[in-house]
């Protein structure tokens, strides 16, 4: 019996572990595949940094790559299956990875990647017998089924952030969401204790599993939370994966939320979501009134958690909280501490707009692999950094994020942050998205645009009603000058939308773009 299911009952061997559109597993059945990928990738020669990169879409092998390089003491290497080949080819020669997963729908460009930067040992699950790549099913059979050894040193994962802002960054996993430990041994031991604190029923992971929170999931999985996996974000099957498997928790987005408000009422009446304990949502900025109808709908039982890969959980809200202070994204959690800096680096109290900064009571801060300029320029101080955003903290210490400092557009001088017009844009009823950005102005440098998806595409709402609608929530000079309405605005699997690529359709290529 492995290490994850040392101590269970012969009934709670039989009860779920994880689960897809295809397959079911018991823990019972779970147990045998984690020690043969545990051993197999022991057997393997990965490396002094022992990287493994899984390149693959939502499915059950997706959640066993990653838990079994965690049992390996391997250092998994998520990597958005969205990517081109050169893109690929990047991160597989930064990382240093010796090993790629891939699935049926990466493996052209998985393997054309690999064989460019010279990784010879590529695993595909469910794919066609295809040259260079070992089948997943046959691997695994090969490989030993014994318990694996325990004794080596965890890994962290090393993500790769989203390179809106350049080339992409790497990160490993920070304390904060990989608790320290000799051993693996040591490791599963306190993802149990981690994981006693979650709901014990089914979880489901509606986001890729390529993004740090769904990851979450995975490392919980480890500490014995059953687990579901969605290859796709469908709200309406999502709704049914709660009625019909009692699903108590999950991570999303708020567009997540915005396309399970968007369901008609007859169909959101028909799945009863009674069950769910805990709907964690990260990853970008939620519109009060998206949040406020997913409570009333949901019950109290969203947490916000606000951070990013570099730093994990920085602060975090309850339900009951936000209601009490709708916009805050929560108080800091430990080992973090807010601070707000003025232009010139002076603490600003509260009640007073300035850079949001955390301050990191191990000194670690933030660190981006292999780019010390990078990392020093994200700190003020040792253990003190940013996360590049714009807020204030009020009289309880309830941080309220204003903007991004790069998404800042500076009109003839005064600063306007998107996010202000950007939430009072998405009250309109006849607005479903929008992104706010500056565009040129000969007379003040910049102005204000309105990128908006409306409501009804046949019968988009006039600019002349929108305007309107601004100045009676925002001063004149920060309401958008000029609208255009599209389809679609660009926004992630994770919610968040690539603005510096945005302005590039309204900037002179010579000049250099924020954002």
């Amino acid at each position: 019996m492995s290490l994850v299911v040392s101590g269970y009952s012969p009934e709670r061997l039989r009860a779920l572990a994880l689960a897809d559109e295809r397959v079911r597993l018991s823990w019972a059945d779970l147990d045998p595949l984690l020690d043969r990928l545990a051993n197999a990738l022991l057997s393997l020669d990965l490396g002094e940094q022992r990287r493994v990169a899984v390149f693959a879409g939502n499915c059950a092998e997706t959640v066993v790559a990653y838990a079994g390089c965690l049992l390996a003491g391997a250092s998994s290497v998520p990597v958005n299956y969205h990517l081109t080949v050169d893109e690929l080819v990047y991160i597989l020669d930064d990382s240093g990875a010796r090993v790629a997963f891939v699935g049926p729908d990466t493996l052209d460009v998985g393997l054309e990647a690999a064989s460019r930067v010279g990784i010879g040992t590529v695993i595909g699950w469910r794919c066609p017998p295809t040259p260079g790549v070992i089948a997943w099913e046959a691997w695994l059979a090969a490989s030993s089924a014994q318990p694996a050894p325990t004794g080596m040193k965890p890994l962290p994962h090393l993500h790769y952030t989203s390179g809106t802002t350049g080339t992409p960054k790497a990160t490993e996993t920070p304390p904060a969401y990989f608790p320290p430990a000799e051993t693996v041994a040591g490791y599963v031991a306190k993802q149990r204790e981690r994981s006693a604190l979650l709901p014990q029923g089914p979880g489901v992971v509606a986001g890729p599993l390529y993004h740090t929170g769904p990851l979450t999931m995975v490392r919980a999985l480890l500490g014995g939370c059953p687990l579901m996996t969605m290859d796709a974000f469908d709200p309406e099957r999502l709704l049914k994966t709660i009625h019909d498997e009692r699903i108590e928790a999950t991570v999303m987005v708020p567009t997540h939320f915005q396309r399970l408000l968007a369901l008609p009422d007859e169909v959101r009446a028909r799945y009863d979501v009674s069950s769910m304990k805990r709907m964690a949502h990260t990853g970008a900025a939620c519109p009060a009134d998206v949040k406020r109808r997913m409570i009333e709908w949901f019950g109290p039982v969203l947490v916000e958690a606000y951070g990013g890969t570099e730093a994990g959980t920085t602060n975090m809200i309850t339900s009951e909280e936000w209601l009490r202070r709708p916009g805050s994204v929560g108080r800091a959690v430990a080992p973090f501490e807010v601070v707000i800096l003025s232009e010139d680096g002076s603490e600003l109290g509260p009640n007073r707009t300035g850079q949001v900064y955390f301050r990191d009571a191990t000194g670690r801060g933030i660190v981006y692999r292999n780019d010390p300029a990078k990392t020093a320029e994200a700190h003020v101080a040792p253990g003190v950094f940013t996360l590049g955003e714009v807020g204030h903290v009020d009289d309880e210490g309830y941080l309220y994020i204003t903007d991004r400092v790069s998404d800042m557009i500076v009109s003839g001088g005064v600063n306007i942050y998107p996010a202000e017009v950007e939430q009072v844009l998405l009250q309109h009823p006849e607005v479903a998205d929008a992104v706010v950005i500056g565009v040129p102005n000969k007379e003040m440098g910049e102005e204000v645009k309105a990128l908006v998806v409306p409501r009804h595409a046949d019968f988009p709402v006039a600019p002349e009603v929108l305007n309107q609608f601004c100045r009676q929530h925002l001063a004149g000079y920060k309401c958008p000058r000029s609208y255009e309405f599209h389809d679609d605005i660009g926004r992630n699997a994770m919610g968040k939308i690539n603005k510096k690529s945005l302005k590039r359709r309204y900037w002179p290529t010579d000049r250099t773009i924020g954002g």
